[in-house]
């Protein structure tokens, strides 16, 4: 296997774990923080809009080349092994059906834009005396 088929298939499995996470944050067995984690990162990897925007040179494709995966790694970490291996059979049966909707990530990555921002005003206005 050539180094694109590798990267295919590490593609693809990101991809079912991705699917497993979002059944595994439902699962009432999985503990709250776990949870959290785990819809932030489903919410991120299917979010039509980036932390870093990608037109920004290297940087814009490095969150999604480390956030994401570090992101589905810590979370995988977190849920009990039981419940993963029953979301990760249930996201490889399902693999046609299409994963959660974009709109509501991208609403939760503007929010996060929008406090940043709102942050950074007012750090600027103290700095200036603005307070």
């Amino acid at each position: 296997m050539g180094r694109f088929g590798r990267l295919k298939a590490w593609a693809g499995r990101l991809k079912t774990e991705l699917r497993a996470l979002y059944l595994a944050y439902r699962d009432p067995r999985v503990p709250w923080y776990a949870r959290g984690l785990a819809i932030i990162v489903v919410a991120y990897a299917f979010s039509p809009i980036d932390l870093i925007p990608d037109p920004i040179p290297v940087l814009g494709y490095l969150d999604d080349l480390i956030l994401v995966p570090l992101g589905i790694a810590l979370a995988v970490r977190m849920i009990p092994p039981e419940v993963l291996a029953e979301c990760r059979a249930k996201a490889r049966n399902t693999e046609t059906r299409a994963g959660p909707k974009g709109t509501a990530a991208a609403v939760v990555i503007v929010v996060v834009w929008l406090v940043l921002a709102a942050l950074a005003v007012y750090l600027t206005a103290g700095a200036f005396g603005f307070r």
